[in-house]
């Protein structure tokens, strides 16, 4: 943390303030510790240390003051319906203030999502830092200033009133990911934590994991996740990308028991390129897996990488990327992605969406080597159709491959559109839908019908690509024995 003995500069007038009864003023919280979070959304590193964050307000509500300072990065984050959806799924209940001009951003010098910055008890700016993975280091400045005798102890600051309205329960909260098979329907339910298997009707056949976050192998709802995303099924077995444990889970699907395969359920950054004992390894927010040939493809969103763990031989590896952020074609060491988010495989081809670069890439699975399809740089999205440069996307979050149409599905999501992309003519097209997406996630086609995990709104939307004509899928919330 970096000393800078300056008075930290007051609130603008006119902000949008969320979860308190009223504008926080800096000048009113004489006495208090406050932490200022420069943040988006859509970042990773972003919403890690929105965990953190969780953690310094439990053991210092009385004397921290947390306030997040929203920071859009993409044009779908200016918009208030957006702050309220972002706040409810990552259950922020501190104070958040929205700057969609940047005017914080701009005041207090702020050049990277995260920033974290700290004032004290006297309303000087105490320093500020980068990045995620700093619990550590804030909690011990914070824990020192909190303690420090000073003549501010006998002010009484004001009170920050909070008030978080939350969403009516739904059957689903914020599903992630979606696949088929069997007949059946598998969603990552994430708000609830859970993964479902659905009939193609709606119906709930079994459930996997409770609502309550956790890290626990068990049977069927004994077990506990933590925002699983991606999926993919080989045989009786359902692999899930498990996003906040940082882990990679595996189902039984006919005896119910959910064990880990990789990852020790805390994050971590690996420092080789090969491990023989996955589950000792800390993973990196997984995001997306898929199967092929005895092994899982894992889009490790937090590394800036993809990933490859054999399931006969028992070892992880490292299949692609150089872990710098980027939008960089090239050899499998050189090569950059920007938060993969989406993986498919078609015609012994992967695909790659990047979410931070709005991009669309492929890797050669015997060389891990790269090319982009879609995307031009990491800050360069939009709503386009078209091919190579003069497509558009905007932080696309899946991509399903559809080898009959010879096809690739796209969940546009910010930019609330499903797109496709012809294998042999690469050109991205939108497709008419008659009903109104909310920041789709996860798409999987099954018998001329594109299933849409519709994130937003808390539903799976059953569309029909050749007309437009889109229907949520009634999700019964009893559970049906079979």
């Amino acid at each position: 943390m970096v000393a800078n003995r300056r008075r930290a500069p007051e609130f603008s007038a006119g902000l949008e303030w969320f979860n308190v009864d009223r504008p926080v003023r800096l000048a009113d919280q004489a006495g208090r510790v406050v932490l200022l979070v420069f943040g988006a959304s859509s970042s990773i590193y972003c919403q890690r240390v929105l965990q953190d964050l969780k953690v310094l307000d439990r053991k210092y509500h009385d004397d921290l003051v947390i306030i997040s300072v929203n920071t859009p990065r993409y044009a779908a984050e200016r918009k208030r319906s957006h702050v309220l959806k972002a706040i409810d799924k990552h259950q922020i209940n501190h104070a958040l203030v929205h700057d969609p001009e940047k005017q914080l951003w701009n005041m207090y010098g702020v050049t990277a999502w995260p920033t974290q910055v700290l004032v004290d008890r006297e309303g000087f700016v105490l320093g500020t830092m980068s990045g995620d993975g700093k619990l550590a280091q804030l909690d011990l400045v914070i824990g020192n200033q909190i303690n420090k005798n000073t003549c501010i102890n006998s002010l009484t600051p004001a009170p920050v009133t909070r008030h978080r309205t939350r969403e009516v329960p739904a059957a689903l909260s914020f599903p992630g990911r979606i696949i088929t098979a069997n007949e059946r329907l598998y969603v990552s339910d994430s708000g609830h934590n859970r993964i479902l298997v659905l009939s193609l009707r709606g119906d709930v056949l079994r459930q996997y994991g409770g609502e309550v976050a956790g890290f626990i192998d068990g049977n069927g709802s004994n077990a506990a996740f933590h925002n699983p995303q991606g999926m993919t099924l080989d045989g009786d077995f359902l692999y899930i990308a498990d996003e906040r444990n940082h882990a990679i889970r595996r189902i039984h699907i006919v005896t119910g028991d959910v064990d880990t395969i990789a990852g020790t359920g805390k994050v971590g950054i690996p420092l080789l390129d090969r491990y023989e004992v996955p589950v000792d390894v800390s993973l990196n927010s997984p995001s997306d897996v898929v199967f092929k040939d005895g092994k899982l493809y894992i889009a490790m969103s937090g590394l800036h990488q993809i990933w490859c763990l054999s399931l006969v031989a028992n070892t992880l590896k490292l299949f692609s990327g150089s872990g710098k952020e980027g939008l960089l074609d090239g050899p499998a060491s050189t090569a950059a992605f920007a938060q993969p988010s989406g993986l498919a495989l078609l015609f012994n081809r992967l695909y790659s969406i990047d979410a931070g670069a709005s991009a669309v890439r492929e890797v050669d699975v015997e060389t891990g080597a790269v090319r982009t399809i879609v995307g031009e740089g990491l800050f360069d999205y939009g709503d386009g159709d078209g091919t190579g440069k003069t497509a558009r996307l905007q932080f696309p979050l899946d991509i399903h491959a559809d080898p009959e149409h010879r096809m690739l599905w796209i969940a546009d999501t910010y930019n609330n559109k499903i797109k496709r992309i012809g294998i042999n003519s690469e050109f991205v097209s939108s497709v008419v839908v008659d009903r109104r997406l909310e920041q789709p996630g996860g798409l999987a086609f099954h018998d001329d019908t594109l299933y849409i995990a519709n994130t937003n709104a808390h539903e799976i939307v059953c569309l029909n690509p050749n007309n437009g004509h889109a229907e949520a899928l009634n999700v019964s919330e009893q559970l049906v024995e079979i």
